[in-house]
């Protein structure tokens, strides 16, 4: 069962509803105590990540989610609290990858939110299983996590190549919204349910 860590920054509508049309069952993460009922942990993100790094230090789980040995997702916000410092408000996040987070160069003339559907291009990782080359995932965002190849498990290209999926050991994180993604998605939210 797949827990949603909710410490209010995240939009958890769109997200359960994709999870209820997989028939993955879910519940909600309000304590430490409440991580040992689930197998599975969603922290899910829409908006500021320093913010939400606030918000989530509030609910005292920083150092039980540092710990956790099952599998982790973090999803838009949710992934970019897993890397090390955002340049978003300027934010210590939860360094579980030693990776920045940083705003989208203007100067690229691009559009900033990044907001739409792109393709991304993943490696063979457990996470994008039977999910088909050349598929399109929805993204919504003006920061993007730096391209490390240590740790990215799928990039995407928008103004230069960012890392659209990372991974350390039980830990993961994708920058697009897989609940919002269609068939590819709820694939991968299928998938990392069975990690």
């Amino acid at each position: 069962m797949v827990g949603i860590i909710n410490y209010g920054a995240g939009n958890i509508f769109s997200l359960t509803a994709a999870l209820e049309r997989q028939q993955i069952a879910y519940g909600m993460v309000n304590t430490e105590a409440d991580l040992e009922k689930y197998s599975h942990i969603i922290i899910p993100g829409v908006g500021h990540a320093g913010a939400a790094m606030a918000k989530l230090k509030e609910t005292g789980l920083v150092n039980a989610i540092k710990a956790l040995k099952k599998p982790v997702l973090g999803i838009c916000v949710g992934m970019q609290l897993l890397t090390a410092h955002s340049e978003e408000g300027d934010s210590q996040l939860l360094s579980v990858m030693p990776l920045r987070t940083k705003r989208f160069d203007k100067s690229l003339k691009i559009k900033v939110p990044h907001m739409g559907w792109n393709t991304v291009s993943f490696k063979n990782n457990s996470l994008f299983q039977n999910v088909p080359v050349g598929s399109q995932f929805y993204f919504v965002h003006s920061y993007f996590i730096e391209y490390n190849p240590i740790f990215d498990i799928a990039a995407v290209e928008y103004g230069n190549k960012f890392s659209a999926a990372i991974q350390q050991e039980n830990f993961y994180g994708v920058q697009f919204h897989p609940e919002k993604s269609g068939e590819a998605g709820e694939r991968l939210l299928k998938n990392f349910s069975n990690l």
